[in-house]
This record gives C-alpha cells, structure tokens and sequence, in this order.
C-alpha cells in the first residue's frame, strides 16, 4: 500500500533513508513518497478503465501544489470545495473542464470567479444555491452545468464527524426535492441540470453502503426518465490505518461497474484519502520521556496543529521508530505519544508499545498524507511545518517551513495602541 518500509533496522521512503532526511532538516515535517501517490491514481484508474471515468483529486485531502501538478500531470482533475481551492487548482495547471466544484456554502464571489474559470460544472446542495448560481450566470450572459448532489440517507460505518449522507447531515438534497427542481428546471434559464451527485462520507471500508447509494440513485433516474450527461459517486474509499480491511480498487471497481452497465453517462469519481493517504508520514523527535502517575508518556515537538486527527476523531496512526533499536531484548513499554501543546486533546498515539525511545529519537507518523498538513494550523503561535517528497530517488522541498516572523506578518497593532 505504500513504499515506506524498514531495510534493517532503517525505515525508508523509497530508496531514501527517513533518518538521514531527519537528520538534514529541521523536525516536524512532512515527508511524501511520490512512487506512492501515483500508485493509487493509476490503480483507480486501471480498475476503472473500462468506464473511462473523469477521477477528480479531492483537494481538502491535500492541496500542495506538488501533490496536485503530479496527479494533474497524470490526467486527473480536481474536486473544489472553495474559491483558494479554485486558485490553487488553476495555479496547478488543471485544465477547468476537469473541475469540479461541491460545497453547502458557496460564496457569490466565489461562484463568479468559478464561472469565469470555465469550470466543468457545480455540485449543488440546495435550491437556493441553485436560484444565486443563476442569477449569476445570467448576468455574465452564461449558461452554466450543474449536478445535483442527492442526499441519500445512506449511513456508512464511519466517524459521524465524516459521514456525509444521511438526513441529519447538512449536504445534499432529498429526493422528494430534487424531483421538484427537476420538474420545474425550466424556471432557471442559465443553468443546465445535466448531473447527479452523491458522496456518503470519508473513510469507507467497504463497498456495501456505495452500492445501496448508487442503486438509489439509478432508481431515481430511471423513475423520472432523467437524461443526464455525468453520475458523480463522489469519493470516501477507506485506507489502511490500523488493522483495517479496506476494499482495493479493483474490488470498488467491480461493486460499481455492474450498475451502471451501458448507460450512457460518463462517471466521475472524487478520491481524496484513497490516492493521497498512505503516500505521508509525518516525522517528529522525541524531546523528552515522562514517568507519570498511572502511565508512561513520550513527548515529541510535533503537536496536535501538525496532525490534528487523532484528537478531533480519535484517529488511529501506526507511530514506528523511524530507527529500531540495536537491542532486541529489550522489552517494549507502553507510552501516550504526545505533544507540546496546552491541550489533553494534543496526542498522536495511547498506550503503544514501543522499545524505550531516548531523548532526540526520531517516530514516523504514519498514514499522514490526507488530512494531516491540510487541517493544520498556527495555534499555540507554532509556525506551519515544512513539506518534502521523495521523487525519483531524491528528496525535494514542496514547502517551506514557517518562520516566527510569518506568525504575524498579515497582523496590524492600531496605531492608538502604540
């Protein structure tokens, strides 16, 4: 699943050796391998050749520039869900009929830079989205696609944080609704409604609650003689983290395929974890190791504004020693891996087995690449950490760590303060 592996006692990325990385650049960073992010692009994409789908990158995964120009350069596009998101896919060089635009809160100025970019169409959520999205479009004289993105009501064994298609979730639009919209499209003169939408939620390890969602939708289409041009199935494919079992592509592939059978719409699918996921580790040194009262703690300089999953969702990250200790006979503690940060909630790992770290050892947080640099933040006034990738055997800077002078440089003290 992924090409970070131990060669000895050394874990490497690629045919490079994580530590001597570690050793050259300034702790926390990211590290990605990009033999892996390519990897999982073209397995989605071969499972699903047959049905030569558009594979729309999920950007909120992660929007590096690098991450993107590498997929685009392959041939996918990009699922937005914002106006910076639109910027950083055309500073990506995707081309804008391979964009795709979701959201529940599209601002107007938002809409209006997308319709000027030429995007392939929007993925609305409600009516009144649809009504502004046509005002706009008739007054910049455009007529402009849409997909509607149907609500399901199909709930996945995931975090409820990312389960996204059920009634009690903000997203998407009911069938009773979408058959009104449908029925009366004549009322909006500058959007064309020539797509179905539907993404259930993140993280989904089986193929089960996809195919109760598409047949739902097919059966919509089929009850109302709809003729549309595209079926998005969205994203939400699950990774390995711990001991999961998640379905490969080709098993997807084969769970999907048979539905749609000869129709005649083309399917766009919206990976994001899936393509990105395993291809990350987030690298942190040991500052100190702490014996407490009830339990045993390492305390690393990477924080929960690094990787903030495991204290939102109670996400599960393997956490290895990016060198194993010599000595075998050593007997593995039970350690909390934890941060810097003024939060119980600052935590990477509870009660792991690891071989006593010393004090500037470094730990590989695995499984880091989707949602790890792209939910970080600056809280506890820490800089942004650098981004690094391993291509073709040699390692290159995708980002530049933040300094303290970044931490306020957009900030202003009124001069009656001063």
């Amino acid at each position: 699943m992924h090409e970070f592996r131990y060669k000895g006692n050394e874990l490497y990325c690629e045919n490079v050796r994580v530590r001597d990385v570690a050793d050259e650049v300034k702790t926390p960073f990211y590290l990605y391998s990009y033999k892996t992010l390519i990897d999982h692009y073209r397995k989605l994409k071969d499972a699903f050749k047959s049905a030569e789908p558009l594979i729309c990158f999920s950007m909120k995964a992660n929007s590096n520039l690098a991450i993107l120009k590498a997929l685009v350069k392959e041939g996918a596009g990009l699922d937005i869900v914002s106006g910076g998101e639109l910027y950083k896919a055309r500073k990506a060089g995707v081309e804008p009929q391979k964009i795709v635009y979701a959201g529940v809160g599209k601002k107007e100025e938002e809409i209006v830079e997308a319709i000027k970019a030429n995007i392939l169409f929007f993925n609305v959520e409600s009516e009144s989205e649809l009504k502004l999205i046509n005002r706009v479009a008739s007054r910049k004289g455009r007529v402009v696609n849409i997909a509607l993105r149907i609500n399901p009501d199909i709930k996945p064994k995931t975090h409820d944080y990312i389960t996204t298609g059920t009634k009690t979730t903000k997203f998407g639009i009911s069938f009773d609704d979408a058959r009104i919209i449908f029925q009366r499209q004549n009322k909006y003169g500058n959007v064309l409604i020539n797509g179905l939408h539907v993404h259930i939620g993140s993280q989904i390890t089986e193929s089960k609650p996809f195919v109760a969602a598409i047949k739902r939708i097919l059966n919509f289409i089929d009850t109302n003689a709809l003729n549309i041009k595209w079926l998005n199935i969205g994203g939400g494919l699950g990774i390995i983290y711990a001991d999961e079992k998640p379905q490969t592509a080709e098993e997807f592939a084969r769970a999907v395929l048979p539905l749609i059978g000869e129709r005649k719409f083309r399917l766009i699918l919206e990976p994001g974890r899936f393509i990105v996921g395993n291809s990350g580790i987030l690298v942190t040194k040991v500052l100190y190791t702490k014996k407490g009262a009830n339990k045993d703690f390492v305390i690393v300089d990477a924080g929960m504004n690094d990787l903030i999953r495991p204290s939102i969702y109670g996400a599960y990250h393997e956490i290895l020693s990016v060198t194993k200790p010599i000595t075998y006979n050593l007997k593995p503690k039970t350690y909390d891996i934890v941060g810097p940060i003024c939060e119980s909630g600052d935590f990477f790992g509870k009660n792991r087995k690891l071989n006593e770290p010393a004090q500037g050892d470094f730990l590989a947080i695995m499984g880091a690449g989707a949602y790890g640099f792209s939910m970080s933040s600056n809280y506890n006034a820490r800089p942004r950490v650098a981004e690094f990738m391993i291509i073709k055997g040699k390692l290159h800077k995708i980002r530049q760590a933040e300094n303290y002078s970044d931490l306020v440089k957009k900030e202003i003290i009124p001069s009656v303060l001063r």
